[in-house]
């Protein structure tokens, strides 16, 4: 259980992108992103300068806005030293780098004030073959993965601004016994207990995606294939 909630924290950068060709044979992408200076307003969808190339698995309502905790780079830079010009704040294509808050000290379902907006976690990161092909190191997709190091997705609640500098402050904790970490480690557990599954596709805050995905998990017959998506089309 997570009764104790996280400090106020403040957006460290704020990172927006358009989708380009970046991979000769192989989809667009906006994962490349940089940092902004100004005020950005974020709507339902997302940041009004930010694009997603494939919306039928980036951006929307469920996948507005992508935190990643600035404490982790320095766990990847350790494991992958060769690449440490990429991992950095916005290396993964996130919006929002932040201190203070990780998978293990924020729950599904907590909401934030950030900026002048407000947000909720509805979900973890599904990391997919971009990654790898962005940062140059084949087994990126599935290291994060399994690291459940993914950072997490807002829903947004409440439009407003939002800029580097602005405060991240939790406004409500409505599932205290769900903190992400929990959350991230079933989605990728290949074992997971079908009746833990379908505890967890009943959660109010959960995306669609990821309560849909939880239902196929809670029958005990089905295997996930997910070699496409860490691998790439063809895969």
């Amino acid at each position: 259980m997570s009764d104790m909630l996280p400090a106020a924290t403040s957006v460290l950068a704020l990172h927006v992108g358009r989708a380009r060709e970046r991979w000769e044979g192989k989809p667009p992408s906006a994962i490349a992103k940089e940092p902004v200076p100004e005020a950005l307003d974020l709507g339902y969808e997302g940041f009004s300068a930010d694009e997603q190339a494939d919306r039928k698995v980036h951006g929307g309502p469920e996948k507005a806005v992508h935190h990643y905790p600035a404490a982790h780079y320095a766990w990847w830079r350790e494991r992958f030293p060769d690449h440490e010009d990429v991992l950095r704040p916005g290396g993964f294509g996130e919006n929002i780098v932040a201190d203070g808050l990780d998978e293990d000290s924020v729950c599904l379902g907590d909401r934030f004030r950030l900026g002048r907006a407000l947000v909720e976690i509805c979900q973890g990161r599904q990391p997919c073959w971009k990654l790898a092909a962005h940062t140059g190191i084949a087994a990126m997709a599935g290291a994060m993965q399994k690291s459940g190091r993914t950072g997490w997705y807002y829903r947004v609640l409440e439009p407003g601004s939002v800029a580097a500098g602005d405060e991240i402050a939790i406004q409500e904790r409505p599932l205290p016994d769900w903190p992400l970490a929990r959350i991230i480690a079933a989605r990728f557990d290949p074992r997971i207990d079908p009746r833990l599954a379908e505890e967890i596709a009943g959660l109010a805050p959960l995306s669609q995606s990821w309560r849909a995905s939880f239902v196929k998990k809670s029958d005990a017959s089905y295997a996930e294939d997910t070699r496409e998506r860490l691998s790439g089309p063809g895969a």
